[in-house]
């Protein structure tokens, strides 16, 4: 017992050795959409959503679902983002923890059926095998450890349940069952183990040979009586095994909604490909993944695309490989089957089986699968491997070759553990991910897409557009790559070349043919060529409607393609054409009513027609769906402040400072709160926020203005005007602005050429601004030009002859004249104002 947690306590450290550099590595590749963007992570989010879309965040009824149904690992990454929100390190930490806990349920296992020697053995080659990276540092790679965990409870409890004889062992078959559903719900390869308990129940347990086994098969499907030397227990558990099994199916299928997942000729072009190049290329790839697993050298992140050339003829000399592979399993098949050594017969059987039945979902035998391959669904199948491999060591270890064979052990071992440790630093970012695939595979168009996302996420577009015209010389046809390259040149604001490549992509689209639906012969992602290209032409006012024929183009190909009505929406609230823009929408939520962006363009909608109450609504739904959803918050608050009552001043406030956690240097948030403050007569608080704001941005307009205004206000007009003075600067035609300054001249400074240059600036934009021509009158007074002010304030009144202080002040002036014509000198007593 002592030797058993010794083991298990180097297993564990031999795991976090090999792994804790992963710690340090971030989302990555398939992390982004399935942590970051997944909004059934956020706590906001319903729990039963969790259980009505697929590991993406995606309803699993539609028909651009992965069909990827595993909602308990999805709620263990909802469980991560409870505790660290999208702090990678936590959730690095789990995988690994998963990881060890997987590779200590693999030495009880190996244990049942082999000696304590190898079984150690085998486990350590497990756990530091470099094929497993991509499952245990990639995080998204938790659906196969946290599903091996309960993949390998079920078959522990299984053995425990064929331990007695006499007794079916229900409590422990209950458990094998409820094990076998939970690792299906992480990961669709856990149904696998059904079969696996059946050949062990069969094979390990009953001792059935291949001849006995045929002859029981013989006997079942004839009708007859089986003979006493087979008990009723194992019927019975073989019966639980295969109604489960047949259950599960059905409810995974009803799941689905008896739809496979849509792939491309981009993801698995052999599943596209016709016969026999499809058969032979299937049959090749089971051989490639078979040579990774005994070296596990080249390894990549992506085998998608033409990452591996398609075998045409039988003439094509990798077929060989596929002989071989064949030749040995069926070699292996043979030995256990005919071989006088018990042990040697139970170890074959079970490394095969663990190895066979796991990958089979993945072998594109019974439905084609979405990559061509994918190292992280070798994860359950390695473990029948290392089972053969470590038996293998221990006959040469036991047949006078143990300095060899320990020698040949510690080389590999220590080789696998150090390319392990260092295939986690290509994990750290995206970049270094995706450079470390194209060291592997330069046939791949999705690696060096990918490298140029990396690299347009960082702002460094003419680095991208490299790549993305790499991806394009590499697979002419990728429409996604041409995508990309036309969205590149708009973000280097060249838009013709933007738009050449927009329209190329679009005529790569494969054409409608007659009777077969469209949507099910395009991927989702490449009808984002129409609306790359419609928000192109929309910045170009004249050709709006343009950008509207593309969105509806885009929807006629995918009804339920709900971004195109999102855009259209926008569109065509800038052709003024609200109400059809509200229909839009609506008819965007009849596809997806879980959508917070179209509940905020509702609201949009609703502000435009000046229907304040209803579009509060809006935006309160919106924020119902998704609490952080910025724009609705802070339209929201806005909305809240302008309707006036106190109560709703101080929900306003609660959803600014909000947005502040979310983003410190937003300064619409300061406004925004600047101007609560104002409402509730909080002078200090106000210019608080406000300067806040023009720190962040010294152009903020509003915010110098209403700054200026509330110090001017507070008797602090020489506080006031340097902020009204930077206004000016970014903003020249700002008339109030220049109509305050010019009074702060006038009043406070004294500088009287400040003012007229202020008040001329005002009548150059507005001549006939009548708050302008009035203060640029009493300059004249101030500056003792009386005639000049008099003929001032007659134009004055001539364009507002219903203001009353106008007329007022003109008589002023016109008394003063008269009294200096009278007197000879101008009159001191009379002082003349402004507004």
């Amino acid at each position: 017992m002592k030797k058993q947690y010794i083991r298990a306590l180097i297993i564990s450290v031999i795991s976090i050795l090999c792994y804790y550099n992963s710690f340090n590595c971030g989302f990555v590749f398939d992390d982004i959409s399935a942590i970051k963007e997944n909004r059934d992570l956020r706590p906001h989010t319903p729990w039963k959503n969790v259980f009505f879309n697929d590991f993406w965040g995606t309803a699993i009824h539609k028909e651009q679902s992965h069909k990827s149904y595993r909602p308990l690992c999805v709620i263990t990454f909802r469980l991560n983002y409870y505790l660290q929100q999208l702090d990678p390190y936590g959730y690095h930490i789990v995988n690994v923890l998963l990881h060890t806990a997987v590779s200590l349920l693999y030495l009880k296992t190996c244990s049942m059926f082999l000696p304590d020697l190898p079984s150690f053995i085998a486990t350590v080659l497990f756990t530091v095998h470099p094929i497993h990276t991509e499952a245990v540092t990639g995080v998204v790679g938790r659906a196969e450890t946290l599903s091996s965990v309960f993949f390998l409870s079920a078959f522990i409890f299984y053995v425990n349940a064929a331990k007695d004889k006499n007794k079916v062992g229900w409590q422990s078959l209950s458990l094998t069952v409820i094990c076998i559903i939970s690792a299906m719900l992480c990961k669709e390869q856990g149904i696998t183990m059904t079969a696996i308990c059946a050949v062990y129940e069969i094979f390990v347990r009953q001792k059935i040979r291949l001849n006995d086994f045929m002859q029981l098969l013989k006997w079942i499907l004839n009708g007859k009586p089986i003979k006493n030397t087979w008990p009723s227990e194992a019927t019975k558990r073989l019966c639980i095994l295969t109604v489960s099994t047949f259950a599960l199916l059905f409810l995974r299928i009803l799941v689905m909604g008896a739809k496979l997942p849509i792939f491309t000729r981009f993801d698995n072009p052999a599943s596209a490909a016709s016969t026999p190049t499809r058969q032979l290329s299937y049959h090749y790839l089971i051989s490639l993944n078979t040579w990774l697993l005994l070296f596990p050298c080249d390894l990549c992140c992506d085998w998608t695309m033409g990452s591996v050339p398609l075998i045409s003829s039988f003439s094509d000399p990798r077929n060989i490989s596929t002989v071989i592979m064949y030749l040995t399993l069926i070699t292996l098949a043979h030995t256990a089957f005919n071989c006088n050594n018990k042990q040697k017969e139970v170890v074959i059987i079970m490394g095969l089986a663990f190895m066979v039945f796991p990958f089979l979902p993945a072998s594109n035998i019974f439905f084609p699968v979405g990559f061509v391959i994918a190292e992280r669904v070798l994860y359950m199948p390695s473990m029948g491997f290392c089972i053969l491999v470590a038996y293998g060591w221990f006959h040469l270890y036991m047949n006078r070759f143990r300095k060899l064979s320990w020698i040949g052990l510690t080389i590999l071992l220590f080789f696998h553990g150090v390319k392990t440790y260092r295939r986690n630093w290509d994990w750290e970012t995206e970049y270094s991910l995706f450079m470390a695939g194209l060291r592997v595979n330069q046939r791949n168009a999705k690696l060096f897409n990918n490298v140029g996302h990396a690299l347009e996420s960082q702002g460094k577009f003419h680095e991208a557009l490299q790549f993305f015209n790499k991806a394009v010389s590499v697979q002419q046809d990728d429409i996604g790559a041409h995508i990309n390259v036309g969205r590149t040149y708009n973000h280097l604001n060249m838009f013709k070349e933007a738009e050449e490549a927009y329209l190329k992509a679009k005529s790569l689209l494969p054409k409608a043919k007659p009777g077969q639906s469209y949507q099910a012969r395009i991927a989702p992602n490449h009808l984002n060529v129409f609306l790359n290209l419609a928000n192109l032409i929309a910045k170009n006012e004249t050709r709006l409607e343009e950008a509207d024929l593309l969105y509806r183009q885009a929807i006629s190909m995918r009804a339920d393609y709900t971004q195109a009505y999102i855009n259209r929406g926008d569109v065509l609230l800038k052709l003024n054409r609200t109400k059809e823009a509200q229909e839009v929408y609506e008819q965007a939520l009849f596809y997806d009513s879980n959508n917070p962006d179209i509940y905020y363009n509702l609201g949009v909608v609703f502000l435009e027609q000046g229907k304040a109450s209803q579009a509060l609504a809006y935006l309160d739904k919106a924020l119902e769906y998704d609490p952080e959803h910025e724009q609705a918050l802070l339209n929201s608050a806005i909305l809240l402040q302008e309707l006036g009552r106190v109560e709703l001043r101080k929900l306003a406030h609660e959803r600014l400072l909000k947005l502040l956690q979310k983003d410190v240097n937003n300064e619409r948030v300061h406004f925004n709160l600047g101007m609560l403050a104002m409402d509730d007569r909080d002078i200090s608080g106000a210019e608080n926020w406000f300067r806040k704001a023009i720190e962040i941005k010294p152009d903020f307009r509003s915010a110098l203005f209403n700054l200026a205004l509330l110090l001017a206000d507070d008797h602090r007009p020489l506080e006031a005007a340097p902020f009204l003075n930077q206004l000016v600067k970014y903003h020249p035609d700002h008339v109030k602005g220049l109509i305050l300054l010019g009074d702060i001249y006038i009043n406070n400074i004294k500088d009287l050429d400040a003012a007229e240059n202020c008040y001329r600036r005002i009548l150059e934009l507005e001549p006939e601004n009548i708050q302008g021509v009035h203060n640029l009158c009493v300059v004249y007074v101030e500056r003792g030009l009386l005639e000049s002010a008099e003929e001032c304030l007659k134009k004055a009144h001539k364009l507002a002859p219903k203001e009353d202080y106008v007329l007022r002040h003109l008589t002023i002036v016109r008394n003063r004249i008269a009294l200096t014509k009278k007197n000879g000198v101008q009159s001191s007593s009379e002082q003349t104002t402004h507004v």
